[in-house]
């Protein structure tokens, strides 16, 4: 009897557990039958006893089940033996194997590293066979194979030296593609109109979640400062900064908002509360207007359910200097980003002559700019456009002559009626022939010479250009298509007021970006709202315009003497802002108060303008408005174009501006 407990102590747990369970069975079965089962003598007879043949069968069933029992805990200790050898035998081997001799096999990361195997203290693992296993350490029945000897000594070495490798950490978080593939509002460019309509779109849907895609490496920013007020800025580092002055004193950047304003790209799907992010340096090169989605220059796609195009324009260029060769091109500036304003201050502190080629707004306005650096720097600046005076095909003709000689008291060689005939690089310098047989040698050119409207996804898209003013023709609305809006530089628009117009100033950015996306939220509103734009050379003269202003129309000025808040620095002093169509408000174009103060008769032309008004008129009829040194008074302007009546007297008219009040 102890020997038979003796050898079921040494069965493997599996073993004595089938042991076992047949006891349990024997016992339940004896409990079933109502008591213990008394097993009879043993009978000799051959012939058959009462229960004799039963007591055969049981005494089979139990002679069975305990050589089934024996054999299979024989081959199962043999087994573990067996494992368990070839298990010690490769952990003795194995600083053999790792000494350095096989090194044709990669590395895995997932997997331990060789380093870590040979960091085992090989001692502690050589004098785990002496001792006898515990019983316990049998495997389980559903897991008869071990744990591979890699995973032993994984789990070794984790507890006795830190891992040398470091293995990417696994983030539960799946990472989120940096370009979204759908945006509810899809707005493609990154300027001012851009802005003004996601502004817009969040005022009118709070959780609205809108994309701006923009070529730009910056955040949405205001253009005008870029020539202006940033050239007058004391600041050293203000092409850094991108932080000025305004002429009231007050300091500002030419950024709509911090970056803290906008989410990131990849946020935006899961921004819960929405919000506006940008997405910077790419740009979109083909529109799929049916399938709602477009394509990036790598390829991506974004779907979307509206869409806005506000691509602005480009510089133009002369086509003497395009042909001119690649040393011109690169001594040449197309001003209108952040960048030609940085590229162009850093050449007007090297280079000793600037030509400006035009005479426009941006072209006066830089020739101002640096011409009041021109003695700080010793640097040449010239300035030659083909009008008889700057601002031309803008300003009457007397007005334009009178603006010319005060763009040369700030310092610039103004070189008037110049057309450009070719432009080659000699000597280091440029040589600028003019079509009258006129030389101008200079260091840089500046080509200020007007604005090509962005049109490169009409094709794909399957959008109309107008053929006489350029830009997407759109409606009333500034709508292309059923979700496809343009506003900005882009828009070419039906005034309802003034027909068909494409506008390149900023308020028109502000005052269709704000309209296209009322109406992408579902406003349904009509262009109605006239613009304004402004210029200023230098602090102490600026004009703000209006409508139509184009010097080929009739005009009639009315002037009177100018006073020391007749300034843009007084303007924005009393406006709070350097941007002055910031302060224009619908609510204050009410019907005006007119002066009591008799208004002199009409001047066409006076040696000296300080302040007035000029009308621009078509069919005697008001189509546009010049305040000359006059501010704050643009809703009293643009009331009368909205208006659009006939006025005999436009004496009486200019009375509504208050000019004549000191």
């Amino acid at each position: 009897m102890l020997t038979c407990r003796s050898v079921w102590r040494k069965l493997p747990p599996l073993a004595r557990a089938s042991s076992t369970l047949c006891r349990v069975g024997v016992r339940r079965a004896v409990l079933n039958n109502g008591g213990p089962v008394r097993v009879p003598a043993a009978n000799m007879s051959t012939g058959p006893s009462g229960g004799g043949r039963e007591k055969q069968l049981y005494v089979a069933l139990v002679g069975a089940a305990t050589l089934a029992g024996g054999v299979y805990a024989y081959r199962t200790v043999k087994g573990d033996q067996r494992r368990y050898q070839e298990r010690i035998d490769d952990i003795s081997s194995r600083p053999l194997k790792l000494s350095g001799k096989q090194t044709d096999e990669p590395l895995n990361l997932s997997e331990p590293s060789a380093t870590e195997a040979t960091e085992t203290p090989v001692e502690a693992t050589e004098t785990e066979p002496v001792a006898e296993p515990e019983p316990e350490a049998a495997p389980a029945p559903e897991e008869p194979t071990p744990p591979a000897p890699e995973a032993e000594a994984a789990a070794s070495t984790e507890t006795t030296e830190p891992v040398p490798v470091e293995t990417p950490a696994v983030d539960a978080t799946p990472a989120l593609p940096e370009v979204p593939s759908h945006a509810p509002y899809l707005l493609i460019g990154g300027g001012t109109a851009s802005f003004a309509a996601a502004r817009s779109i969040r005022a009118r849907d709070p959780g609205a979640k809108v994309l701006i895609v923009t070529e730009e490496s910056e955040f949405p920013y205001m253009r005008p400062p870029l020539s202006k007020e940033l050239w007058f800025s004391d600041d050293s580092s203000v092409t850094e900064t991108l932080r000025f002055k305004q002429w009231n004193g007050k300091e500002r950047s030419i950024y709509f908002q911090p970056p803290s304003f906008y989410i990131q790209a990849e946020e935006l799907a899961s921004a819960e509360n929405g919000g506006v992010a940008v997405l910077s340096g790419r740009k979109v090169v083909h529109m799929d207007v049916r399938g709602n989605k477009v394509k990036l220059d790598d390829d991506t796609e974004i779907s979307y359910d509206k869409c806005l195009i506000a691509t602005g324009g480009v510089p133009r260029n002369l086509q003497a200097i395009e042909r001119a060769g690649e040393e011109v091109m690169k001594r040449t500036t197309l001003f209108r980003k952040i960048d030609d304003f940085k590229s162009l201050d850093k050449v007007s502190r090297e280079a000793k002559s600037i030509a400006i080629i035009g005479g426009g707004f941006l072209g006066s306005e830089l020739a101002c700019a640096l011409g009041r650096k021109s003695s700080e720097f010793g640097l040449e600046v010239m300035q030659m456009f083909p009008e008889k005076g700057n601002m031309g095909k803008v300003l009457p003709e007397y007005l334009s002559n009178w603006t010319t000689e005060k763009v040369k008291k700030e310092g610039v060689q103004v070189i008037a009626e110049a057309l450009v005939k070719s432009v080659t690089f000699k000597d280091d310098r440029l040589e600028i022939k003019l079509r009258d047989g006129r030389l101008v040698q200079t260091d840089h050119i500046v080509a200020a010479v007007g604005l090509e409207p962005n049109v490169d996804l009409a094709k794909s898209a399957g959008l109309e250009v107008d053929s006489d003013f350029g830009g997407f023709r759109v409606n009333a609305e500034l709508q292309a298509r059923s979700n496809i809006w343009v506003a900005g530089d882009a828009a070419c628009f039906y005034d309802i007021r003034l027909g068909r117009r494409r506008v390149e100033h900023h308020d028109h950015a502000v005052v269709s970006g704000r309209l296209a996306g009322e109406n992408m939220t579902g406003a349904n509103k009509p262009y109605w709202h006239q613009s304004m734009f402004w210029s200023d050379l230098g602090p102490d003269v600026g004009y703000e315009a209006i409508g139509i202003v184009d010097s080929s129309l009739p005009t009639v000025g009315v002037f009177a003497k100018a006073t020391a808040k007749d300034t843009p620095r007084a303007a924005t002093e009393e406006s709070g802002t350097g941007i002055r169509s910031e302060s224009e408000t619908e609510e204050t174009a009410v019907s005006p108060v007119a002066s009591s103060t008799p208004a002199p008769a009409l001047v066409q032309q006076r040696d000296n303008y300080g302040k007035g008004v000029i009308f621009y008129l078509r069919d005697k009829v008001v189509v546009g408005i010049i305040l000359w040194n006059v501010f704050n008074r643009m809703p009293v302007a643009r009331k009368i174009i909205k208006d659009g009546e006939e006025h005999a007297d436009l004496n009486e008219v200019a009375k509504l501006f208050n000019i004549h009040e000191d």
